[in-house]
């Protein structure tokens, strides 16, 4: 699969990801409304930001400079290796 380059379709694939994810977690808060599955579900959004953003931003920066990562499974496979070796 090719690169996605023009800017309209990273700006509209951002908005249906924000879109998905807003009616998902609506979703899930409407089948159990409770202040515990809202907390619950923040912080699940939270984390999983964090872990994004280290494995983009901080592996390739502190850890690698020189190695690019194409996706989240380039970064699994660069730590799975680097624990190896």
């Amino acid at each position: 699969m090719k690169d996605l380059t023009d800017a309209r379709w990273i700006k509209f694939k951002g908005i249906l990801f924000l879109a998905v994810g807003l009616l998902a977690s609506t979703l899930l808060i409407l089948e159990a409304p409770t202040f515990r599955v809202a907390v619950l579900l923040a912080i699940t959004i939270w984390c999983f930001c964090r872990a994004y953003y280290f494995a983009f931003y901080v592996l390739e920066k502190y850890v690698d400079p020189g190695f690019r990562f194409s996706g989240l499974g380039s970064a699994v496979k660069f730590l799975c290796r680097r624990r190896k070796s």
